[in-house]
């Protein structure tokens, strides 16, 4: 078959797109032909290289991807051959005092498809069967692959770890890119008052179409300024902040007395000033959050499917322009998601 790969960490140059060893699904895996696949910052810093995970070379990238099934393996009852599938990244051991307890992206052996382990672009993948959702017929494969990941993202984040209830106030940070695309609509649907941040006029026009209902371009004002300005000083109740070192200092700024900054990542970098009187004295709260769990999974992904949330593609390539699909996604171009399919499949 043919795969998306890099031999090496490095740049945009290391990504090839080439012959590699078919997979063999094992007992308690589906294997998947590849309709589309879907690009994460993820890939990009997996691709650079991540501290602490030695990665088996030549490495397949890819987190999120959709299809059907081929086969299955013998311990498999939820799939059979023909069924239409999205694959959920989070693999979890079921077993640990986490996942005993329902809390399975806690879980003391976590890691994700694309990141920790081969990944799904490629012609065909063999996926663990709890790493599969059923897609619904008429849900376009470029929308099954784009939504997974960051609509389970942005669910958790914003109603489980941010417990976020209606009438509330959220900014969200990166209003453009996958999770933050995500987060404005379901907050949106939540009931709360969305404020937005992105780069460019265009992208907050797209962001207002989804659900915010204030837009700020934050290469023209400091954001945190913007926000007090428009809440007559008191701030948001939650901030959805993905960015890290470059924002987090003004997240908090943003924030009401109480307030809560929800942070899934890190994009340019991990280790701002903590910022602890901020925190102590308006008595903030900084929370993480990883993935979801199935169940949140199902929730999210259901409300796609039925059109209530919209994964929005900015842009769609055959699995050879994967390092142009990477650039996209580094140098901030266009508002959602980066699609990818194979070779084979694309028509232009």
């Amino acid at each position: 078959m043919k795969a998306v790969q890099f031999s090496e960490h490095g740049d945009r140059s290391v990504i090839e797109y080439g012959d590699f060893q078919d997979p063999t699904p094992d007992r308690d895996e589906v294997l998947v032909d590849v309709k589309a696949g879907a690009l994460n910052h993820l890939d990009v810093w997996t691709r650079r290289g991540l501290p602490g995970i030695d990665l088996d070379m030549p490495h397949i990238p890819g987190s999120d991807a959709a299809g059907v099934v081929l086969e299955v393996g013998e311990d498999v009852t939820r799939f059979e051959p023909g069924d239409r599938v999205a694959v959920s990244a989070g693999v979890y051991c079921g077993k640990c005092e986490y996942c005993r307890h329902g809390e399975y992206s806690m879980c003391v052996n976590y890691h994700i498809i694309g990141e920790h382990v081969r990944g799904v672009h490629s012609e065909r993948a063999a996926v663990p069967e709890d790493n599969l959702v059923e897609v619904p017929s008429g849900v376009e494969w470029e929308t099954a692959a784009a939504a997974p990941l960051v609509f389970q993202t942005a669910w958790r984040m914003l109603l489980n770890r941010g417990d976020l209830t209606a009438g509330e106030s959220v900014l969200v940070l990166g209003a453009s890119g996958g999770v933050g695309h995500a987060a404005v609509q379901i907050a949106d649907y939540a009931g709360a008052e969305v404020f937005a941040t992105a780069s460019s006029d265009e992208k907050l026009e797209y962001a207002a179409e989804i659900g915010a209902d204030h837009t700020i371009n934050y290469e023209d004002e400091d954001f945190a300024d913007a926000v007090r300005d428009l809440t007559d000083k008191r701030g948001v109740d939650v901030v959805v902040d993905h960015v890290g070192e470059a924002t987090y200092p003004d997240s908090l700024k943003s924030l009401a007395k109480g307030g809560r900054v929800v942070t899934c990542g890190a994009t340019t970098g991990p280790n701002p000033g903590a910022g602890l009187n901020r925190i102590f004295w308006n008595q903030l709260s900084v929370i993480g959050s990883t993935m979801a769990d199935p169940g949140e999974v199902d929730d999210v992904l259901e409300l796609v499917w039925d059109g209530t949330f919209e994964p929005r593609i900015r842009e769609v390539f055959p699995m050879s322009e994967t390092a142009r699909a990477h650039e996209l996604l580094e140098e901030r171009e266009g508002f959602g998601k980066v699609v990818v399919v194979p070779d084979s499949r694309y028509d232009g």
